[in-house]
């Protein structure tokens, strides 16, 4: 159970397995939440890609099935739940929650926090009709979806706007708000609905500040990929560079209030995932 205390940092976009180039670790995330002041983190097992990097299709024999990486992220929630929480990563391309899905979900709800979706590694756009399933079960358990947004067209941040205007009963988390831009299209659609939120995850400080003047630090979750760039993630980049996210630890903090600060590193993360339940 978490419990707020005076400083407080939710990671609401971390990651674990091995895949497409990527092997991140659990014993990684959890070193790296001791080593630098991370209290709890929302997890996704990337093991469920189903397109590579450029848009091409992993062979069915090389993908691992969706239950096979919903039990594994399972494992890690539940060997640590004062520390990690589960947010499986849906294959949103090749398969629906099937009655064992469903089963795991209903066994072990307690530790379940959000749905993930990868519109890039899987091809298929959050406002596909073919989603409507998982929109139904999430809303049946009380599970906002986090998604990825950005470099290609089922990616656009238009797309879970779209999701989100047409199910006004659940939350939905803009990861990235759309990678690799200036992030004006995704921080636009942030005031036109309540549900609709976006995160920190490789978003520059000057963005999410933008986000904050224009509609309030309620609307922005702090997250970072975390161990993407290896166990110092939050630290420095691949090539030893300071990471961002040492700019959303010191300079960001000291440009917003203490307030807006909280909100972004944590408190909308517990209203949106009822991490204090």
């Amino acid at each position: 159970m978490i419990r707020a205390v005076m400083i407080m940092i939710i990671d609401s976009h971390v990651h674990i397995g091995t895949f497409t180039g990527f092997d991140l670790s659990p014993e990684n995330v959890l070193y790296s939440m001791e080593k630098y002041g991370i209290d709890f983190s929302l997890v996704s097992n990337g093991e469920a890609v189903e397109f590579d990097h450029v848009g091409n299709p992993i062979p069915a024999e090389l993908q691992k099935p969706q239950n096979e990486v919903f039990r594994d992220t399972i494992r890690f929630a539940r060997e640590n739940p004062d520390r990690i929480g589960a947010v499986p990563w849906l294959k949103i391309h090749s398969e629906l929650p099937d009655d064992t899905f469903k089963a795991l979900l209903r066994e072990n709800r307690d530790v379940v926090y959000g749905f993930k979706f990868h519109p890039y590694h899987s091809r298929t756009a959050p406002d596909d009709e073919r989603l409507e399933p998982i929109y139904r079960l999430a809303a049946e358990y009380g599970l906002p979806i986090v998604s990825h947004t950005g470099g290609c067209e089922e990616a656009r941040s238009v797309h879970l706007y779209n999701a989100a205007k047409r199910h006004p009963e659940l939350d939905f988390v803009m990861v990235h708000m759309d990678l690799g831009t200036d992030n004006s299209e995704a921080i636009e659609l942030l005031g036109k609905l309540s549900n609709l939120y976006g995160d920190t995850t490789w978003v520059p400080v000057r963005s999410t500040l933008e986000a904050i003047r224009r509609w309030g630090s309620e609307k922005i979750l702090f997250g970072s990929d975390n161990p993407i760039d290896g166990k110092d993630t939050y630290l420095h980049n691949r090539t030893g560079d300071r990471s961002l996210y040492q700019e959303y630890f010191n300079e960001f903090r000291d440009a917003v209030s203490r307030e807006d600060f909280d909100n972004i590193m944590y408190k909308n993360a517990q209203r949106l995932f009822r991490t204090g339940r």
